[in-house]
């Protein structure tokens, strides 16, 4: 029950309509006995810049997680930020400490490569093609590195974008072997859509699936469904694949701990989630 002393966290991006988060922490507040609540706020990319920081100074302000498009844009309105947010150049939660300073933090990437470790795909001295490298792609390509992957490869319709990654990643990891410019996924033992493509029906597949590996691991990070026409031409070509939800239940644990609400299981997490599509 909403009342004067609940707790806010901010869930801020555009478009709310595809948001899971809310439905898998709100259940775990209410089953906790919490007073805070998330709540989507669909801020446009030309208001955020003004809209944050206000946001953040309210009274009874908890957190914020933030998602596409702010991931990025976020990292300049911070005061202190991660090694994984100086590495990906993006923040995905923002906290105020005591002293009324912003902190970030980057816990998609986290969440990605838990997810795949759990299914069996082991990371260390494999070779990961990371398709999209705006804020989700950069900090799922950190962590990869940061599990120890051998090589890396980077592919942005924005050449500059996975240029500027892969220097930051070189620079941090000088043993990882990392190239870019292109999408095919021939070869890449894990695959990764970090792109929106899969949001909406039509959309065109982020690569050449024909070239899928059937022994490649195949992953999502889009939630707007379950299983994403992407995934699923993967799967039709043998891939074990992850979906984009998964990523969010194996980081949200780490996201608790950085708000100050003790921590939980991805396990405890799915059996109070509500999720609809």
């Amino acid at each position: 029950m909403i009342s004067g002393h609940t707790r806010v966290i901010a869930h801020i991006g555009v478009p709310t309509e595809s948001f899971k988060a809310p439905m898998i922490y709100n259940p775990w507040f209410e089953a906790r006995g919490i007073d805070t609540v998330v709540v989507p706020m669909g801020c446009e990319a030309v208001d955020f810049p003004a809209f944050m920081p206000l946001v953040a100074r309210l009274r009874n302000f908890a957190g914020a997680l933030i998602t596409m498009p702010h991931k990025v844009a976020v990292v300049d309105l911070l005061d202190e930020i991660s090694t994984a947010v100086r590495i990906c150049g993006a923040c995905n939660a923002v906290r105020r400490d005591p002293d009324g300073r912003l902190i970030g933090e980057m816990f998609d990437g986290e969440g990605f490569v838990r997810g795949i470790t759990r299914k069996g795909c082991e990371v260390a001295g494999a070779s990961a093609l990371v398709v999209g490298t705006g804020g989700v792609g950069s900090a799922i390509a950190a962590s990869m590195a940061a599990a120890g992957a051998a090589r890396l490869g980077l592919y942005d319709i924005n050449a500059a974008s996975a240029e500027r990654l892969a220097t930051n990643l070189r620079r941090s990891c000088p043993f990882l072997e990392v190239t870019t410019g292109s999408s095919d996924p021939a070869g890449w033992e894990i695959v990764v859509n970090a792109t929106p493509m899969g949001m909406q029906e039509g959309d065109p597949m982020p690569l050449d699936v024909t070239r899928l590996d059937p022994a490649s691991f195949v992953g999502e990070v889009v939630m707007k469904r379950e299983e994403t026409a992407f995934l699923a031409a993967a799967k039709a070509r043998g891939c074990r694949i992850q979906i984009g939800t998964d990523m969010l239940f194996e980081q949200i644990p780490a996201y608790l701990e950085f708000f100050g609400y003790g921590t939980t299981s991805a396990e405890e997490l799915r059996q109070l989630a509500t999720i609809r599509y």
